[in-house]
């Protein structure tokens, strides 16, 4: 099996409008995981070439933040356009590179696009307030952008986040450097031609690298503002380095979600409802995915007997191949800690129902592949029960307390999101308020532009993909005057 041809050269770091090599001249190797065969060589970046990056933001932001913004406008518009224009290819970058179903990063591309349209149409709703507190008396509100804000992206959705979570802050004014993932770089870098052209030179600049890379973003003293999506650790890690010049953070961090699984349900429905939920087309690897699934007793065995079904029916393999709904875990590092979460879990006493390894297909051994693998008869207790995993591996817990089972459900530090399947309305209300998550879904699945996301507890800060979003990259000036 080897990989497509993408017809892609990296062409350095994308920083004030050029392509430069990194000051070190530097680079490391982008991985297919499918198959383990090198795609390119990626420019690493340092501590200077990221000075470098925030200096041409920050320079850049002079010219940006005046512009009118009908042409701040229209310049995501044109960027929306290059998207749809490219999502194919741009769809095939991140099946390769990630190893995600190219079918759902198509999808993703879709979204990019409809998110940049989004806040083209709402720039002018950046507005601010006027009071008074008596004659001759006038008290104005203005938000003005902040300057140059850092956007430090993850692997499971390699362009989408850094197209997307850009569009917020550029709509606002200000400028951005954006750093890729280091597991699935190369859309980063394709993202930086597309802007070409668009953007007046440093508005949008992308440097690639490892976590020192994010962390000189983070401590740099121009940059104004974070925003972060990725792991609690690492969350917690750049929130206390921003602390140290008091810089304003959003953060978008894992989650450990339950599915709770009520005995009114359907069983068929239900264990549809968690096999979507997980995020199979991004192997699980997803900070929303409904890992912890709480079936009723009095549905165990029809529940857990349709997901084994279900689980194994999800086609595996090459992910830039429509046909397949899973493909492999993003890199070896990651892989070996999914496959160790596996081998806790059976030694701590979980049964294993089916997956748990690589697939048989042995035209897949190569590749970093995992079977969709659910666990019953987990507790709380175990390390699968209570951690993050980011893959394809399921939790079945067993309830008939609906007390207990709500203590075990917000019993975790995260507080993402949360699916529950009923036809009683006023328990699906009474549950979806009790239970300590940001995100609750409701019979449903799936995410709507404009209605807000953000974690609670240890999941994050802040709020995305709504118009508040928007207003978050902006800081409020108060005018008061007299006449």
């Amino acid at each position: 099996m080897h990989s497509p041809v993408l017809n892609f050269t990296p062409r350095g770091l994308y920083i004030g409008g050029r392509w430069v090599s990194p000051v070190a001249g530097k680079s490391f190797a982008s991985i297919n995981p499918s198959n383990m065969e090198k795609l390119a060589d990626i420019p690493a970046a340092d501590e200077t070439d990221v000075d470098t990056a925030v200096k041409a933001a920050k320079a850049a932001f002079k010219e940006w933040s005046r512009v009118p913004i009908k042409e701040r406008a229209r310049c995501l518009e044109l960027l929306a356009d290059r998207i749809e224009n490219n999502a194919d290819e741009l769809a095939l970058f991140d099946a390769v590179d990630a190893g995600n179903a190219i079918v759902g990063m198509h999808g993703d591309m879709i979204w990019t696009a409809e998110w940049l349209r989004y806040c083209a149409g709402l720039i002018t709703e950046i507005k601010g307030e006027t009071f008074s507190q008596g004659d001759r008396h006038l008290n104005l509100t203005r938000r003005q952008p902040y300057g140059v804000v850092a956007k430090i992206n993850p692997f499971n959705h390699p362009f989408r986040f850094c197209a997307e979570k850009a569009a917020a802050p550029l709509a606002a004014g200000n400028t951005v450097v954006i750093k890729g993932s280091e597991q699935a770089p190369l859309s980063s870098l394709r993202l930086g031609e597309l802007c070409e052209g668009i953007f007046p030179a440093g508005v949008v600049n992308i440097v690639t690298g490892d976590g020192k890379v994010g962390s000189a973003l983070v401590r740099h003293p121009d940059v104004q503002r974070i925003g972060f999506v990725g792991s609690v650790p690492t969350g917690r890690t750049i929130a206390t380095e921003a602390a140290a010049t008091l810089k304003r953070v959003s953060l978008e961090l894992g989650g450990k979600n339950p599915i709770i699984i009520f005995p009114d349900a359907d069983p068929e429905k239900a264990a549809a409802a968690a096999i979507k939920g997980m995020n199979m087309n991004r192997q699980g690897q997803s900070c929303s995915s409904t890992s912890r699934v709480f079936v009723h007793a009095s549905l165990h065995e029809p529940v857990i007997e349709e997901l084994v079904k279900l689980a194994e029916a999800l086609p595996i393999g090459p992910p830039w191949l429509k046909e397949n709904d899973l493909g492999p875990i993003v890199s070896q590092r990651q892989y070996d800690r999914v496959m160790d979460f596996i081998k806790s879990a059976k030694s701590e006493g979980a049964e294993l129902l089916t997956g748990g390894g690589k697939p048989a297909d042995p035209d897949l051994a190569a590749g970093l592949f995992v079977a969709p693998t659910v666990f019953d008869k987990v507790t709380p207790a175990m390390r699968i029960g209570y951690q993050e995993i980011f893959g394809p591996v399921m939790s079945v817990m067993t309830w008939d307390n609906y007390e207990d089972m709500l203590t075990k459900v917000n019993g975790v530090e995260y507080g993402l999101t949360a699916a529950i399947v009923t036809n009683d309305l006023a328990k699906a209300m009474e549950t979806a308020e009790r239970v300590e998550a940001g995100y609750v879904w409701i019979n449903s699945n799936g995410r709507y532009i404009g209605a807000p996301y953000g974690g609670w507890k240890q999941s994050g800060i802040g709020e995305e993909e709504c118009f508040d979003e928007i207003l978050s990259y902006t800081q409020i000036k108060n005018i008061n005057m007299r006449w």
